[in-house]
């Protein structure tokens, strides 16, 4: 859109949906902001009616003398527990309507109370205006992005916008500067006050930190440029290669010199900075015949190693398929090994390489060399049928048109030479269907002898007279041998794909068991004997005696690998064995497989072992670790206190009076107290921890168990108690008034003095629930859970009020009852704590006789 002349004022329609121009940079003090103050400056010179609607200066003097001069639409304060915010107002700039607006921090996350959570959406509500925005960002704030800088700068950026955002976007600029000039603007005090300085060169805004996020940054904007080129290549249909950057394609069959090739592609992609390759393999479409999965799993981690990508594409057409994959991909090389064909087969047809040399236009070609290039092959005769078929075969290629023959010869009055022919082929096309190409060849040229003998003048001679008949014999024994070849393939190819469709069958359950994470070893022994046919399947462990050991069997279970039909190995000590099935060859990698999954749940079930172990010694760990912070810090205060106290008592050179004695007993007392409820606390979660707290339920009265929790606090009053007396619930009642108490000396500390807490019960049919409301200042949606992790305190807490056990204690006892306890918002501010106690079971009267 360009900026029209006088703004707003010259009547022009307003666009459905404004423009978005982000300046995105790699860090902090790039010089985002500035550069969108200049572009306001820049539109408002042009006539175009720009406004600020929100730009943090952080009370630089450049950046507060850029805006001067540009309108700027008051903020908005707002007030969030007791601290007043000022944000963009959204309305304000709305009714505003310019025809564009500048706002700094497209990340930046709202106030809670305005109208949306995050800045971008305030900027898609003025978009969707028809007003165009000009904003700012960082690299780290991309959502996308943020593990990976996490992983550069050890900081979690808290605040993210969407890739699609950003990406949406009419026009991205990326404001560079080098890592050594930003380092410099900091050392002069341009980006942060001079307190902060040293700190931030020392961590964030290290050299090899902002170099990494300059790489990133210009990685992701090259990435959004190329994207942007592809759509222009598509949409004006251009399908010849344009070389912006260099993109090499290697084509692998598989075999051994695919490894070659793709090593030959990562050091021409290593001369060149930028340049990426992939490796390439083809498909058939029917799948019949392909590249092992262990091959192909071994072929993507070899291109990974390398610095490459394996990519699969699918077509009847190798050289179709390698062409279209290289101009989709705007490749501008291909690597292409020598033929292994030979030079009389590359004649007679040419090879796959030949063909995408051929084709391959504007894109280079680099044949490589290998071993194997031009490698002589020995002819191998087609996958054999069963010796039974074969033999049927023979016998029927031999007799079919012996008998066939006898019978036309019997008959010769009602027929001709073209009907003995046709009937000689059709014996000629049931013995390929039963016995394949070779009888089906015997029994063509049989059936032309007969055919001369029986039916082609003179009679019973192998001498022809008409040369036509001699040419149309030796048609028939062609016609024939080719309707074999042909027949044969047919149903070898048949046979081929049936055993790939139960192939792909097994495969499908193996790769959904291994989505589902199912472990069932079982289930994978049942699914093997009823694939292969076997009578039975186990898997076995040697020990360290040599003996073996059966980890899981199915059927008739062999003991031994020795005993065993087929044998794989699942690692150096397993193995899956099966019994009574003799599997093909080709069934061979369909086996493999099976033991490659009984693997795979083995190291899966290893791998669950290990990290539940990890998990409960970073538990203890960290248990460990607040333990001791405890005991250093909340244990030894009240200690210390009590020490100071008693020593004062004890000092006969001080005169105190009769309220200075007390004042110390009672500040020995209130230590006392809080010290035992501390360790009372770290006992109870111990027990919690072990799984030794021992529950005895029994029909309590609710109303006595509150009453007295209550009573032991230090409430003045401050508890207003509203539960019937009549209320009764299963329940321990020792366990449920540590429950009430630490829940509401918990909402007692964070209720004003001048407010207190309610306490409420409601019955219901099988649940009884205790509500605690306090007035306080609440919690934020995502610390509902966190408040009940032990060792937790949110808040203004002092820190000798506890250690933060006491509402994992009272979590922990509720659900031992048998009960629940979660926390809701208290109408008109605070927290409301919600416990569901199991409601005593009414005892029926026995009906008198």
């Amino acid at each position: 859109m360009e900026d029209g002349v006088g703004g707003r004022g010259d009547g022009a329609a307003r666009p459905e949906r404004g423009r978005l121009r982000v300046y995105l940079g790699a860090a902090p003090g790039v010089g985002k902001t500035m550069a969108m103050l200049d572009e306001g400056h820049r539109r408002l010179e042009r006539g175009t009616d720009v406004v600020v609607g929100y730009v943090e200066t952080h009370q630089r003097p450049r950046t507060v003398e850029a805006v001067e001069g540009l309108e700027v639409v008051p903020r908005r304060t707002m007030t969030y527990r007791g601290m007043a915010h000022e944000e963009m107002d959204l309305d304000a700039v709305l009714a505003r309507s310019p025809a564009v607006v500048l706002v700094d921090e497209l990340a930046h996350t709202n106030v809670p109370g305005s109208r949306f959570e995050k800045r971008w959406q305030d900027i898609e509500a003025i978009r969707a205006a028809g007003i165009e925005v000009v904003t700012t960002v960082n690299i780290q704030h991309l959502e996308s992005l943020n593990d990976a800088t996490e992983a550069i700068t050890g900081v979690r950026q808290r605040e993210t916008v969407p890739d699609e955002v950003v990406r949406s976007a009419d026009q991205i600029e990326l404001v560079d500067m080098s890592p050594q000039a930003l380092r410099r603007r900091m050392a002069h005090g341009n980006v942060y006050a001079p307190e902060k300085v040293d700190a931030a060169l020392a961590k964030y805004f290290r050299e090899g930190n902002l170099t990494a996020l300059r790489e990133l940054a210009l990685l992701w904007l090259a990435d959004r440029v190329e994207e942007g080129m592809e759509r222009y290549r598509s949409q004006h249909r251009i399908d010849s290669t344009w070389p912006a950057r260099e993109r090499l394609v290697v084509p692998v069959t598989g075999g051994p010199e695919s490894a070659t090739l793709m090593r030959r592609a990562a050091r021409i992609a290593s001369r060149g900075s930028g340049t990426e390759w992939r490796a390439l393999y083809v498909a058939r479409n029917d799948g019949l015949s392909a590249t092992s999965p262990d091959r192909l799993a071994a072929l993507r981690a070899k291109a990974e190693d390398l610095g490459g990508t394996l990519h699969t594409a699918v077509g009847d057409d190798p050289a179709e398929a390698i062409l279209a994959f290289a101009r989709a991909e705007n490749a501008t090389q291909l690597i292409v090994g020598a033929s292994r064909r030979g030079r009389v087969s590359t004649l007679l047809r040419p090879g796959v390489g030949e063909r995408v040399i051929a084709g391959a236009g504007d894109i280079d070609i680099h044949i490589v060399t290998h071993d194997h290039a031009r490698a002589r092959t020995t002819w191998r005769p087609p996958e054999a049928l069963s010796r039974r078929r074969r033999l049927a075969g023979f016998v029927l290629g031999v007799l079919g048109p012996l008998l066939v023959s006898a019978l036309l010869a019997w008959t010769d009055e009602v027929h001709g030479l073209p009907t003995e022919a046709m009937v000689l082929m059709v014996v000629v096309v049931a013995t390929a269907l039963v016995g394949g190409l070779f009888p089906a060849v015997v029994s063509a040229v049989g059936s032309g002898v007969l055919l001369n003998v029986l039916f082609t003048p003179p009679l019973y001679t192998l001498t022809i007279d008409e040369p036509e008949n001699a040419v149309a014999i030796l048609i028939f024994v062609l016609v024939g041998i080719a309707v074999a070849t042909v027949v044969d393939t047919a149903a070898r190819r048949t046979a081929q794909a049936v055993r790939a469709r139960a192939e792909a069958d097994a495969l499908t359950a193996l790769s959904h068991s291994l989505l589902t994470a199912s472990d069932d070893l079982d289930g994978l022994l049942a699914s093997s004997c009823e694939l292969f046919g076997a009578r039975g399947a186990a898997v076995l462990r040697r020990g360290d005696d040599g003996a073996e050991e059966v980890v899981a069997g199915h059927g008739d279970v062999p003991t031994t690998p020795e005993g065993a039909a087929m044998v794989a190995a699942i690692d150096e000590r397993t193995t899956l064995v099966l019994a009574g099935a003799d599997l093909p060859a080709t069934d061979r990698g369909l086996f493999n497989a099976y033991a490659a999954y009984a693997r795979v749940m083995d190291d899966r079930r290893r791998a669950t072992s290990a990290e539940v172990e990890r998990l409960r010694l970073a538990e203890t760990d960290r248990t460990r670790t607040a333990l001791l912070a405890a005991v250093s810090h909340d244990l030894r205060s009240p200690l210390a206190a009590v020490k100071v106290a008693v020593s004062t008592l004890r000092t006969p050179e001080l005169r105190l009076s009769d309220q200075d004695r007390t004042d110390l007993l009672e500040t020995i007392e209130d230590s006392t107290d809080h010290l035992a409820a501390l360790v009372s606390n770290l006992l109870d979660m111990s027990r919690l921890a072990t799984g030794t707290l021992r529950v005895a339920l029994a029909e309590v009265s609710l109303a006595s168990v509150v009453r007295g929790a209550v009573g032991v606090l230090d409430g003045g009053g401050r508890v207003l108690v509203e539960v019937a007396d009549d209320v009764a619930v299963l329940a321990d009642a020792g366990l449920l008034d540590r429950v009430v108490a630490n829940i509401c000396d918990n909402a007692l500390k964070y209720t004003p003095p001048e407010a207190g807490i309610r306490i409420d019960a409601a019955v219901g049919p099988e649940r009884v629930t205790l509500r605690i409301a306090d007035s306080g200042p609440g919690v934020g949606g995502e610390d509902h859970e966190r408040i009940f992790a032990p060792f937790q305190r949110l808040g203004d807490v002092p820190g000798r009020d506890g250690v933060g056990l006491g509402l994992a204690v009272a979590r922990g006892f509720t659900e031992a009852m048998g009960g629940t306890i979660s926390t809701e918002e208290t109408p008109g501010g605070g927290l409301t704590f919600v416990l569901e106690m199991q409601a005593p079971v009414p005892v029926p009267c026995e009906e008198q006789p």
